[in-house]
């Protein structure tokens, strides 16, 4: 039977007002979201005030899209506008029992040039410590459980998904951005990002590959109340590596105990949070301001789009001057 997809627009705005005039800037964009086998896209556009200096578009070493900018004259604000219209199909796992033992997938990702297929030396990558995710003996102690001898692969990061649902407490007040992952553990309390980086650094530990995923959430208004502008954010989930499975490679959501489909759309994967974070870069002056960011999802098959999203969406389609 074919499955049909579900369609959404999505917006997602960052402003900064400098306070002071920045006389030199350059920028790095993850905005542009993935083609994979279950989404695609039908539209995307990136508007930026001022006009950049320098523009460029392409692709990161993990291949995902990315817009390089650079403004070589004053500018008190900054606007980046990212409007895509995209189809996500449904594209749930079945039978997560039958992945290989985790063991398994452990001794093949151990590094024998001789004796290891393209797909398993390409999820090296994401075997090993990065900036955001340390390995350490104590998150191999906190995931042991829910991998006992023999357990398949994606059963046991399913059980670690639950337990970290179960076991911490989202907070947005207890973390930032640089919170390292053993004070995550220790805090029990974090947002999607941290409880992320926790799960890849738990997989990790046990000599498992898994990804950073950073992508949008659908959230759906109470009963009876209108979508608001703005009101949705960007998400972070979990990719691990189960070879001979599927596509090599199932997400999993910590942060709702769930495995992402058709309300989870994928921007970008790598190591961590700082491969593929949606704004970063450099600055010369500036009041050292902190960005306003909304975002919305909105899915076409409402009856009426938010006027106000319908004319933002429009404006960032506009060419620039």
């Amino acid at each position: 039977m074919e499955k049909t997809p579900v369609r959404y627009h999505v917006l997602h705005e960052t402003t900064y007002d400098y306070g002071s005039p920045v006389s030199l800037s350059q920028q790095q964009l993850h905005l542009s979201p993935r083609i994979l086998a279950w989404q695609q896209i039908e539209e995307q556009h990136i508007a930026v005030t001022p006009s950049p200096t320098w523009r460029r578009d392409g692709q990161d070493a993990f291949g995902n899209p990315v817009t390089w900018i650079a403004f070589h004259a004053p500018h008190d604000s900054l606007r980046i506008s990212s409007a895509m219209s995209i189809a996500v199909t449904p594209h749930l796992p079945e039978k997560l029992e039958s992945s290989l033992p985790w063991e398994k997938v452990r001794d093949r990702l151990a590094y024998d040039a001789s004796d290891s297929r393209p797909a398993d030396l390409d999820a090296t990558r994401f075997l090993f410590e990065s900036a955001h995710v340390r390995i350490k003996h104590e998150l191999a102690d906190y995931a042991a459980d829910c991998f006992p001898p023999g357990r398949p692969v994606l059963l046991g990061a399913e059980a670690l998904m639950a337990k970290i649902f179960k076991e911490f407490k989202f907070d947005p007040e207890a973390t930032t951005v640089s919170t390292p992952v053993m004070e995550v553990l220790e805090k029990k309390r974090g947002v999607c990002q941290d409880f992320a980086h926790l799960m890849i650094a738990c997989l990790r530990a046990l000599g498992l590959s898994a990804r950073y995923v950073s992508g949008y959430l659908l959230t759906r208004p109470p009963p009876g109340k209108p979508r608001l502008i703005g009101a949705d954010a960007s998400h972070a989930w979990v990719s691990v590596y189960a070879p001979d499975f599927d596509n090599d490679w199932v997400d999993f959501d910590p942060t709702n105990n769930l495995l992402p489909d058709t309300e989870h759309i994928t921007v970008a994967f790598g190591r961590d949070f700082g491969d593929i974070s949606p704004l970063r870069g450099i600055i010369l002056g500036g009041g050292g301001a902190e960005p306003e960011v909304a975002v919305t999802v909105t899915p076409l098959d409402e009856e009426e789009l938010l006027p106000a999203l319908s004319g933002a969406i429009a404006a960032a389609e506009r060419p620039e001057r």
